[in-house]
């Protein structure tokens, strides 16, 4: 089971709900995704929360006007296709506009990030 693409549903969904949280289950590659998310303003927040005994990660949604900040994600890797490129062949998303997620050797990084440090690695997910 894709435990990242569960979580990107979650938060599709929350989105369309209106909802200001979602609750995922813990994971620390979920939460470095999230965090990355927060720190390029898709969402408020992400962070640890124990609830009943389970970790989970709060993550709260950002609108503008009422309307959703992200207006679409797309899980790009998947454990039956795995995406591997080069730092060369990394490319931007709508002309700077969305953010690609990469895991790379030195951890989960944005795709600017990875490009500026020399990195490849696995294309993880976009949103925009």
């Amino acid at each position: 089971m894709d435990t990242l693409a569960n979580m990107l549903a979650t938060i599709s969904n929350g989105l369309a709900r209106k909802r200001p949280e979602v609750l995922v289950p813990f994971s620390n590659f979920k939460l470095k995704v999230a965090e990355i998310l927060v720190k390029e303003g898709f969402l408020l927040k992400a962070e640890k929360k124990v609830i009943e005994g389970k970790p989970n990660i709060l993550i709260g949604l950002k609108y503008k006007d009422r309307k959703p900040i992200i207006s679409g994600m797309k899980k790009i890797s998947k454990p039956g296709r795995r995406i591997y490129l080069k730092n060369k062949d990394l490319r931007e998303i709508l002309s700077g506009m969305g953010v690609t997620v990469v895991s790379t050797s030195l951890g989960v990084k944005t795709l600017y990030e990875a490009r500026r440090q020399g990195l490849g690695g696995e294309v993880i997910c976009k949103v925009w």
